[in-house]
């Protein structure tokens, strides 16, 4: 059974760091697209990160910024956030795709079937 399982969320204030965990099971993190997605207050989900074999890509609200990663003896991905703003105030989601070969993007959330229960990011001003 796939399970994702994000932590690691909290309050912060603007400019400051915190780093996310997905803890993964049923599968190993290694053989797929692995993404992170976030869902703003009132706002639709969003693409943040995908990571595939050593190919990372990422949104450009958050280019230069987080920085996505995975630990294949952990089989845990991780969302290293940086020099936070208020308006990466929302919940992550950590998310596999569905098959592979899927593109890896945070452009196509439609490819990622499997999703953790989230985690709360505040970012207060």
């Amino acid at each position: 059974q796939v399970q994702l399982v994000e932590s690691g969320g909290g309050s912060v204030q603007a400019g400051g760091s915190l780093t996310l965990s997905c803890a993964v099971s049923g599968f190993t993190v290694s053989s797929y697209c692995m993404g992170w997605f976030r869902q703003p207050p009132g706002k639709e989900r969003e693409g943040v990160a995908a990571f595939v074999s050593v190919a990372r890509s990422y949104a450009d609200s958050v280019q230069g910024r987080f920085t996505i990663s995975k630990d294949n003896a952990k089989n845990t991905l991780y969302l290293q956030m940086n020099s936070l703003k208020p308006e990466d105030t929302a919940v992550y989601y950590c998310a596999r795709a569905t098959r592979w070969g899927s593109r890896c993007s945070t452009r196509a959330p439609s490819e990622f079937g499997y999703w953790g229960q989230g985690t709360q990011v505040t970012v207060s001003s």
